[in-house]
Protein backbone atom coordinates (compact mmCIF):
# COMPACT_ATOMS: atom_id res chain seq x y z
CA UNK A 1 0.00 0.00 0.00
CA UNK A 2 2.86 2.31 0.76
CA UNK A 3 3.81 1.97 -2.99
CA UNK A 4 0.70 3.77 -4.14
CA UNK A 5 1.91 7.10 -1.99
CA UNK A 6 5.40 6.76 -3.33
CA UNK A 7 5.82 10.04 -5.23
CA UNK A 8 7.88 8.25 -7.86
CA UNK A 9 4.97 5.98 -8.59
CA UNK A 10 3.26 7.38 -11.72
CA UNK A 11 1.05 9.44 -11.52
CA UNK A 12 -1.90 7.85 -13.47
CA UNK A 13 -1.61 4.54 -11.40
CA UNK A 14 -1.74 6.74 -8.00
CA UNK A 15 -4.91 8.45 -9.46
CA UNK A 16 -6.93 5.27 -9.93
CA UNK A 17 -5.60 3.45 -7.51
CA UNK A 18 -6.84 5.89 -4.49
CA UNK A 19 -9.68 6.96 -6.34
CA UNK A 20 -10.78 2.78 -6.34
CA UNK A 21 -9.89 3.16 -2.96
CA UNK A 22 -12.24 6.32 -2.00
CA UNK A 23 -14.92 4.91 -3.77
CA UNK A 24 -15.01 1.24 -2.16
CA UNK A 25 -14.63 3.39 0.94
CA UNK A 26 -17.79 5.63 0.32
CA UNK A 27 -19.12 2.41 -1.07
CA UNK A 28 -19.26 0.56 2.29
CA UNK A 29 -19.87 3.91 4.38
CA UNK A 30 -23.06 4.36 2.57
CA UNK A 31 -23.81 0.84 1.90
CA UNK A 32 -23.53 -0.06 5.86
CA UNK A 33 -23.90 3.21 7.97
CA UNK A 34 -25.22 6.68 6.12
CA UNK A 35 -27.67 4.85 3.85
CA UNK A 36 -29.88 2.35 6.23
CA UNK A 37 -29.51 4.95 8.85
CA UNK A 38 -31.27 7.62 6.75
CA UNK A 39 -30.59 10.65 8.60
CA UNK A 40 -28.07 12.28 6.54
CA UNK A 41 -29.89 11.75 3.26
CA UNK A 42 -33.15 12.94 4.68
CA UNK A 43 -31.82 16.30 6.20
CA UNK A 44 -30.41 17.12 3.11
CA UNK A 45 -33.42 16.38 0.61
CA UNK A 46 -35.50 18.79 3.58
CA UNK A 47 -32.75 21.16 3.04
CA UNK A 48 -33.01 21.28 -0.79
CA UNK A 49 -36.90 21.08 -0.91
CA UNK A 50 -36.43 24.21 1.80
CA UNK A 51 -34.39 26.25 -0.24
CA UNK A 52 -35.38 25.60 -3.33
CA UNK A 53 -39.30 26.80 -1.74
CA UNK A 54 -37.76 29.72 -0.94
CA UNK A 55 -35.26 30.39 -3.85
CA UNK A 56 -39.00 30.18 -5.97
CA UNK A 57 -40.63 32.25 -3.66
CA UNK A 58 -37.77 34.87 -4.01
CA UNK A 59 -38.51 34.93 -7.87
CA UNK A 60 -42.13 35.46 -6.65
CA UNK A 61 -43.58 32.03 -7.19
CA UNK A 62 -46.01 30.28 -4.92
CA UNK A 63 -44.00 27.36 -3.60
CA UNK A 64 -43.77 25.51 -0.42
CA UNK A 65 -42.56 22.72 1.68
CA UNK A 66 -45.02 21.38 4.25
CA UNK A 67 -44.38 19.99 7.59
CA UNK A 68 -45.97 16.66 7.08
CA UNK A 69 -44.19 16.11 4.03
CA UNK A 70 -40.98 18.50 4.29
CA UNK A 71 -39.13 16.80 1.24
CA UNK A 72 -42.18 17.63 -1.40
CA UNK A 73 -41.60 20.92 -2.87
CA UNK A 74 -45.09 22.49 -3.84
CA UNK A 75 -46.27 24.78 -6.12
CA UNK A 76 -49.14 26.72 -5.86
CA UNK A 77 -50.71 24.37 -3.60
CA UNK A 78 -50.18 21.72 -5.69
CA UNK A 79 -47.09 18.41 -4.83
CA UNK A 80 -44.97 19.43 -8.40
CA UNK A 81 -41.21 17.80 -7.05
CA UNK A 82 -40.39 15.06 -4.24
CA UNK A 83 -36.60 15.46 -3.43
CA UNK A 84 -35.42 11.91 -2.84
CA UNK A 85 -32.13 10.47 -1.36
CA UNK A 86 -30.92 9.85 -5.12
CA UNK A 87 -31.63 13.66 -6.07
CA UNK A 88 -30.15 15.57 -2.54
CA UNK A 89 -26.86 15.78 -3.96
CA UNK A 90 -24.94 13.58 -1.97
CA UNK A 91 -23.67 11.32 -4.33
CA UNK A 92 -22.13 14.42 -6.40
CA UNK A 93 -20.39 15.41 -3.52
CA UNK A 94 -18.76 12.34 -2.24
CA UNK A 95 -17.74 12.12 -6.04
CA UNK A 96 -16.48 15.58 -6.34
CA UNK A 97 -14.96 15.50 -3.22
CA UNK A 98 -13.15 11.90 -4.50
CA UNK A 99 -11.64 13.46 -7.64
CA UNK A 100 -10.12 16.17 -5.66
CA UNK A 101 -8.76 14.18 -3.13
CA UNK A 102 -7.17 11.45 -5.30
CA UNK A 103 -5.69 13.65 -7.72
CA UNK A 104 -2.14 14.58 -7.12
CA UNK A 105 -1.54 17.31 -4.91
CA UNK A 106 0.05 19.28 -1.81
CA UNK A 107 -1.30 21.51 0.60
CA UNK A 108 -4.72 23.12 2.62
CA UNK A 109 -5.51 24.25 -0.51
CA UNK A 110 -7.57 20.83 -1.20
CA UNK A 111 -9.82 21.23 1.96
CA UNK A 112 -10.93 24.69 0.81
CA UNK A 113 -11.61 23.64 -3.14
CA UNK A 114 -13.52 20.69 -1.80
CA UNK A 115 -15.90 23.42 0.60
CA UNK A 116 -16.39 25.47 -2.04
CA UNK A 117 -16.76 23.07 -4.82
CA UNK A 118 -19.58 21.30 -2.55
CA UNK A 119 -21.28 24.96 -1.95
CA UNK A 120 -21.38 25.65 -5.22
CA UNK A 121 -22.92 21.92 -6.18
CA UNK A 122 -25.67 22.61 -3.37
CA UNK A 123 -26.65 26.02 -5.39
CA UNK A 124 -26.65 23.74 -8.82
CA UNK A 125 -28.78 20.88 -7.11
CA UNK A 126 -31.11 23.50 -5.77
CA UNK A 127 -31.85 25.49 -8.89
CA UNK A 128 -31.88 21.85 -10.53
CA UNK A 129 -35.05 21.39 -8.17
CA UNK A 130 -36.50 24.49 -8.84
CA UNK A 131 -36.32 24.34 -12.33
CA UNK A 132 -38.08 21.10 -12.68
CA UNK A 133 -40.52 22.51 -10.16
CA UNK A 134 -41.43 25.15 -12.77
CA UNK A 135 -41.05 22.72 -15.26
CA UNK A 136 -43.76 19.96 -13.79
CA UNK A 137 -45.98 23.32 -13.34
CA UNK A 138 -45.73 25.00 -16.45
CA UNK A 139 -44.36 22.54 -19.09
CA UNK A 140 -45.48 18.53 -17.37
CA UNK A 141 -44.97 16.97 -20.47
CA UNK A 142 -41.04 17.67 -20.74
CA UNK A 143 -40.38 16.85 -16.59
CA UNK A 144 -39.57 13.25 -17.17
CA UNK A 145 -36.86 13.81 -20.28
CA UNK A 146 -35.93 17.08 -18.14
CA UNK A 147 -35.36 14.97 -14.49
CA UNK A 148 -33.58 12.21 -16.37
CA UNK A 149 -31.11 13.52 -19.14
CA UNK A 150 -31.03 17.10 -18.90
CA UNK A 151 -30.77 18.42 -15.21
CA UNK A 152 -28.30 15.23 -14.76
CA UNK A 153 -26.05 16.56 -17.51
CA UNK A 154 -26.31 19.74 -15.76
CA UNK A 155 -25.29 18.20 -12.63
CA UNK A 156 -22.33 16.30 -14.39
CA UNK A 157 -21.19 19.39 -16.63
CA UNK A 158 -20.70 21.25 -13.11
CA UNK A 159 -18.78 18.36 -11.56
CA UNK A 160 -16.55 18.27 -14.92
CA UNK A 161 -16.31 22.27 -14.89
CA UNK A 162 -15.17 22.48 -10.97
CA UNK A 163 -13.05 19.22 -12.13
CA UNK A 164 -11.25 21.37 -14.83
CA UNK A 165 -11.01 24.47 -12.65
CA UNK A 166 -9.16 22.44 -10.13
CA UNK A 167 -6.96 20.32 -12.45
CA UNK A 168 -5.80 23.77 -14.06
CA UNK A 169 -5.62 26.12 -11.84
CA UNK A 170 -2.68 24.43 -9.56
CA UNK A 171 0.74 26.25 -9.19
CA UNK A 172 3.42 24.91 -11.55
CA UNK A 173 5.64 22.78 -9.15
CA UNK A 174 2.79 21.86 -6.87
CA UNK A 175 1.32 18.96 -8.34
CA UNK A 176 2.64 16.50 -5.72
CA UNK A 177 4.50 14.05 -8.12
CA UNK A 178 7.49 13.65 -9.30
CA UNK A 179 7.95 13.84 -13.34
CA UNK A 180 9.90 11.38 -15.08
CA UNK A 181 12.51 12.82 -17.01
Amino acid sequence: MAVIFNKTVRPQVRFLAVATGLYLLWWLGYEHGLGPDGRLDHALSVQVARAAAWGLQVCGFAASTVPTSPTLLRMAGQPAVLVGDPCNGLVLYALFAGFVLAYPDTGRRRGWFIMVGIIALYFVNVARVAVLALNHTYWYHTVDFNHHYTFTFVAYAAILGLWAWWTGSRPAGHSGHVSAA
